[in-house]
């Protein structure tokens, strides 16, 4: 069963040592991004080194650098979904050095009311995906660490909040009437793909994510209101609220 995947008594057959050497250490701080567009504001925008690659079958993933206010961070285009983005978050720290991630996305609403007009910090996401459980014991929710630590630097920043659970789920358009109204009534409000594997990555290998998200559709059980999506994938305001956190760390 998934939930006994968690073994920490017998030793990994294979480590990234096996795919990529020693691990290096070149910037302690990285972007982990989910749109093209904000991706290639940031190429078109800066000046940016090239200054590792995350391996894969199906094309490598390019990992930059650029300098803000004076603070070196990093940046890379992740893959969506659990499994992919928290392996993407550990390889990311072995070839890049980054020990503290800013995750920044979209997800849909559950709540209306609670996160109209605000982004949402997560305190604890549900695990309805299954890379978390080889990292951290079978348990229903996953801690978000640095939620509070977040909420201090937004209210510094004065960027409008909401804090509150969230929910991981792997399998888009599967997020049913039933499955939402239990999600509410346990306190989330919002869903999204990827947080709850990250999390659990950073805390096994002694990481620090700093995670936020932007609402766009809407999961109510009158329907399906997917018009605010583009805008919050693509949106730049959170681009800038990431890095004028990263320079706060």
């Amino acid at each position: 069963m998934i939930i006994e995947s968690y073994d920490i008594d017998t030793e990994p057959v294979l480590t990234l040592r096996d795919f990529y050497g020693e691990p290096k250490h070149l910037v302690d701080i990285c972007l982990i991004l989910f749109s093209d567009e904000v991706y290639q504001h940031l190429l078109d925008t800066f000046e940016c080194d090239l200054i590792g690659k995350i391996g894969c079958a199906n094309g490598d993933v390019s990992i930059y650098k650029l300098n803000y206010k004076g603070k070196d961070i990093a940046f890379y285009l992740t893959g969506i979904g659990s499994a992919v983005a928290s392996s993407m978050c550990y390889e990311c720290s072995w070839i890049s050095g980054a020990t503290k991630f800013i995750m920044f996305g979209s997800c849909g609403s559950l709540d209306r009311e609670a996160t109209h007009g605000k982004y949402v910090v997560p305190t604890e996401s549900y695990r309805g995906e299954g890379a978390s459980y080889y990292y951290a014991p079978a348990a229903d929710y996953i801690k978000i660490k640095n939620s509070d630590r977040l909420v201090s630097i937004f209210e510094e920043m004065n960027v409008p909040y909401v804090q509150g659970r969230v929910w991981t789920t792997d399998s888009m358009i599967r997020e049913t009437k039933g499955l939402c109204v239990k999600r509410r009534e346990e306190g989330c409000i919002a869903v999204e793909m990827e947080l709850a594997g990250v999390q659990a990555v950073c805390d096994f290998y002694g990481l620090e994510l700093y995670d936020f998200l932007e609402p766009g559709d809407v999961l109510e059980d009158s329907g399906y209101e997917p018009e605010g999506l583009s805008g919050a994938n693509n949106s730049l305001g959170k681009l800038y609220i990431g890095l004028n956190v990263a320079i706060r760390l």
